[in-house]
């Protein structure tokens, strides 16, 4: 199983990003997916979290009304649209994936079976 994460860069406070990430080695379906990020000297921390179908998304809160999960089965890839980024919001961003007959989604890193390699968002003010 692959995860492969891109997307990330250098911009701006107020500029927007979408990250990708792109699976392979597994039946996409039958996953939920997720996005973390760990800022320097931070822990890994939740971002947002989608079901195997699209119809059930959660998000931290602080990015809440920013950012917007998305998945595409078809291309078993799925999305991280970032808005109105800001300084806080610079981390290394992986992509995570956990089988969906466990739960449907997940915030917590302990119930992801798969991980991304990150790809970095720097966020200057």
């Amino acid at each position: 199983v692959q995860l492969q994460a891109s997307g990330g860069g250098l911009v701006q406070a107020g500029d927007s990003l979408r990250l990708s990430c792109a699976a392979s080695g597994l039946t996409f379906s039958r996953y939920y997916m997720g996005w973390f990020r760990q800022a320097p000297g931070k822990e890994r921390e939740f971002v947002a979290t989608i079901n195997w179908s699209g119809g059930s998304k959660r998000y931290a809160d602080s990015v809440k009304g920013r950012f917007t999960i998305s998945r595409d089965n078809a291309k078993n890839t799925w999305y991280l649209q970032m808005n109105t980024l800001n300084p806080e919001d610079t981390a290394v961003y992986y992509c995570a994936a956990g089988p969906s007959s466990s739960y449907s989604t997940s915030t917590a890193l302990r119930e992801y079976t798969y991980w991304g390699q990150g790809t970095l968002v720097t966020v200057s003010s």
